[in-house]
């Protein structure tokens, strides 16, 4: 049985704090993952459009946002520039690569990303995830092998320019798939999140670390971490899951890990998700023939 982890780093924060000390709790538990980098500018702070999206106050009430990303994080975009992640971090994404895990692609400027994608066109598309690809190569020397959308929010553009990766990580769902897009194949394999995530079960479920072990029912799985979350405030409910999936006999891997073979064909649709405010792309119904 394999569990696969999947930290996106959405933050200069995150980058700079939560990822040194996930490769260090990953590190002491043996197990592997896959970092999923934000490459350009932090423009958290302009996240606060999301004000009259369904579901956003439940979600900041619950998940203390100020209290996991910091008031100067929540200023960038805003009242203070958005600092250049992939300038700032280029040492500590090298280091993450060179200690032996898989990296990737998150996006170029999350906030943008996650806020427009579904509703622009394929050059606003491919222009952000060319300017992240970029970036990656000049950080680390080689193209990006995957790709995981901010947010989980993504369009049939992207799923075009994906078919360069091995992989992509953009939706959630149940079991690696190949995506298509109103009827038309497009993209690479699809390894979608599997379980929820810690800051969608916090104050819905009593105890969400003991729900996300529940859930591990056998089957191959994979777990979305944030360097934000779980690298800060959440580490010790990580730390604990960690801990919990080893002992059930799950191999705690990264997303590249993850056995593909023959796989269906799944249109990706959008909807919502319990605990997450707004709709985000998901595995649909299989398509035979």
């Amino acid at each position: 049985m394999k569990l696969g982890l999947k930290i996106d780093v959405d933050t200069l924060r995150g980058t700079q704090e939560g990822v040194p000390r996930l490769v260090e709790v990953l590190k002491k538990h043996g197990a592997g993952a896959t970092f999923l980098f934000s490459m350009g500018p932090d423009h958290t702070g302009r996240a606060l459009r999301r004000v009259f999206r369904p579901g956003f106050f439940s979600k900041v009430s619950r998940t203390s946002v100020v209290e996991h990303y910091g008031i100067r994080t929540l200023l960038y975009g805003t009242l203070l520039p958005g600092p250049d992640i992939g300038v700032r971090c280029r040492d500590v994404m090298r280091a993450t690569r060179d200690t032996g895990f898989e990296v990737g692609v998150h996006c170029w400027d999350h906030v943008r990303w996650q806020d427009f994608v579904t509703r622009r066109d394929a050059a606003w598309t491919h222009r952000e995830m060319e300017l992240a690809c970029e970036r990656f190569e000049s950080v680390f020397g080689e193209i990006p092998a995957t790709w995981g959308a901010a947010g989980w929010q993504t369009n049939a553009h992207a799923a075009r320019f994906e078919e360069r990766f091995a992989y992509a990580s953009d939706t959630r769902g149940t079991h690696p798939f190949l995506p298509v897009w109103n009827g038309h194949a497009a993209g690479c394999p699809q390894v979608p999140t599997t379980l929820p995530t810690l800051d969608e079960l916090i104050g819905l479920r009593g105890d969400p670390v003991q729900h996300l072990l529940m859930l591990a029912d056998g089957r191959d799985h994979v777990f979305t971490a944030h360097a934000e979350l779980e690298g800060g405030k959440l580490a010790a409910m990580f730390e604990a899951l960690l801990a919990g999936w080893t002992k059930q006999g799950y191999e705690l891997v990264g997303t590249d890990r993850m056995p593909l073979g023959r796989l269906p064909r799944h249109e990706v649709v959008y909807g919502e998700v319990p605990g997450r405010s707004g709709t985000l792309a998901l595995q649909g119904k299989e398509l035979i023939g």
